[in-house]
């Protein structure tokens, strides 16, 4: 299903459920540490999914090891994403000379609860969701905007090493399936050929809601 979403020079996997026979490299079981078995099992599927997006690249399997804020680390030459909730794993790859940065989500297709669209989104961003309901009252948008904020941030972030909140980036979602994404804080000084704008695109079936967030080394 995510693959619907991306690009040809994008490789992804996914799981509808916690693969029976993913596993972890010694170092990445020692970096999850203690926790739960619900935890487990989705943090080794979803890098079960990113080993196999991987092996779509012609890329050998590699310890995937979390980084600042939790980020992923990925090959040299590899820009990467993951996204898990309930019910759904998956990863996208791609080499960096084809994508500069690349962000998926995945959330449940459910409204935001209460309050949260006003912690999230910008006042243009708010009214946006607002006439997007009223036309196609089907897609719980305020959702969609949450789900592309989170796309956005984990293409940014990469590149970057910076934090971007919510209020750090305006996203245009449309009911076509796409979405652009404008990044309003400055460019790190110290990083060049930092995107700043993001092509998306949107999926929304099966009671879950899809986005991808990238930005093609071709400008």
């Amino acid at each position: 299903m995510i693959d619907e979403i991306l690009p040809v020079a994008v490789t992804s996997a996914e799981s509808f459920g916690d693969a029976p026979k993913a596993w972890l490299f010694p170092e990445e079981a020692a970096a999850l540490g203690e926790v739960g078995g619900a935890r487990r099992r989705e943090y080794t599927t979803v890098r079960h999914c990113a080993r196999r997006a991987l092996g779509g690249l012609g890329l050998a399997p590699v310890p995937l090891l979390p980084g600042v804020r939790g980020a992923p680390g990925w090959p040299d030459g590899v820009v990467g994403s993951m996204t898990h909730c309930v019910g759904y794993r998956a990863a996208a790859t791609a080499h960096r000379s084809d994508v500069r940065a690349l962000g998926i989500d995945a959330e449940p297709h459910a409204p935001l609860p209460e309050g949260v669209l006003g912690y999230i989104a910008l006042p243009e961003e708010a009214s946006r969701v607002a006439r997007l309901a009223r036309r196609v009252p089907e897609v719980h948008w305020d959702r969609l905007l949450f789900c592309a904020k989170e796309a956005v941030y984990k293409a940014w972030f990469p590149a970057t090493h910076t934090w971007l909140g919510f209020d750090g980036a305006v996203i245009s979602p449309a009911p076509d399936g796409t979405f652009h994404a404008r990044v309003l804080v400055p460019a790190p000084a110290q990083r060049d050929c930092v995107p700043l704008e993001f092509d998306g695109r949107w999926l929304m079936r099966d009671g879950l809601v899809l986005a991808c967030a990238l930005s093609p080394t071709q400008v």
